[in-house]
């Protein structure tokens, strides 16, 4: 039987991770994620955060982040009655180590951002005219390292994306502006494929002036880019424009705005996996797998 499947595993094994379960068990995911929601004796630990998400193929462009799926998988430790103490110790640990690796892509994107300016000629001229936003999963503590396909090329990374902002002072001169953007793309590619770091950075470079036609928040992309602007946290370069980045969404009630987007993401999930569970533990249907994982975690390893 399932139930005695899973049980007798965290009985001999102690709390583990959804990946460490599904690994031990042989059990596809979204089956075991069912299962053990519906026995009673299992005691769930979750760590980290979530966190709002745009995502264009869900109504309203809001969801919660992590998925369901990767939340269980990474994030979701699972005992039983008796192991309380272990599951916080344990969860202690995972805690811990999540940290770790965003503490370690962080310095990386700051180490490696730091590294392009000083590349430049005109290094001085840069740090005095842009600044650099780091956002995503790493802003959150929330990054881990499960390897996933890089879109364009197929190359294997190492979990989460180091999601890298560079805006620009409006009179920074045109021939530094596609300097810098060719700087930041070469070291793109070299993190991209070094065997070494097999990271992915996702930047975007802008001027101040592209930044206030996005704040109109009209569209898709201009809410994303005014989420990812709200959450991002200054990494190196003019503080100056980035107090003027984010006095600018301020001004234009941009938080508030995405704070009620993150709190219909919120009720969205509680009706997910409530809809989930209604189905059959074996299979669950083409309609309703995005309210699982998402396209993009299709292709990831575990």
């Amino acid at each position: 039987m399932i139930h005695n499947r899973i049980t007798d595993v965290l009985r001999d094994e102690g709390p583990l991770t959804g990946a460490q379960l599904a690994e031990a068990t042989g059990m596809e995911v979204f089956a075991l994620w069912s299962a053990c929601r519906k026995i009673s004796e299992i005691r769930f630990e979750i760590v980290g955060a979530r966190f709002l998400r745009l995502d264009r193929a869900v109504h309203g462009y809001a969801r919660l982040s992590p998925s369901i799926r990767r939340e269980f998988l990474t994030y979701t430790l699972l005992g039983l009655e008796n192991h309380n103490q272990q599951l916080e110790a344990t969860a202690r640990t995972l805690k811990d180590r999540i940290e770790e690796v965003s503490r370690a892509k962080l310095e990386l994107a700051r180490g490696s951002m730091a590294s392009t300016v000083e590349s430049l000629e005109e290094r001085a001229t840069i740090l005095e005219k842009a600044c650099f936003i780091i956002a995503g999963d790493v802003v959150y503590n929330m990054s881990h390292t499960v390897p996933r396909p890089e879109q364009s090329t197929g190359e294997m990374v190492r979990g989460s994306d180091l999601d890298i902002i560079a805006i620009v002072d409006d009179d920074l001169p045109e021939d530094l502006y596609r300097a810098l953007d060719k700087a930041i793309y070469r070291k793109k590619h070299f993190l991209l494929v070094h065997p070494d770091f097999r990271e992915e950075i996702d930047y975007i470079l802008k001027n101040v002036a592209r930044v206030r036609e996005q704040l109109r928040f009209d569209s898709f992309e201009s809410m994303v880019a005014c989420k990812i602007l709200r959450e991002g946290t200054l990494l190196l370069g003019s503080e100056s424009i980035f107090a003027l980045v984010k006095n600018m969404l301020e001004e234009r009630g941009i938080p508030s705005r995405l704070d009620e987007m993150e709190r219909q993401a919120l009720l969205d999930r509680q009706l997910a996996e409530k809809h989930l569970l209604e189905l059959p533990a074996q299979a669950i249907d083409s309609q309703s797998i995005h309210l699982f994982y998402t396209r993009e975690e299709s292709e990831e390893i575990y």
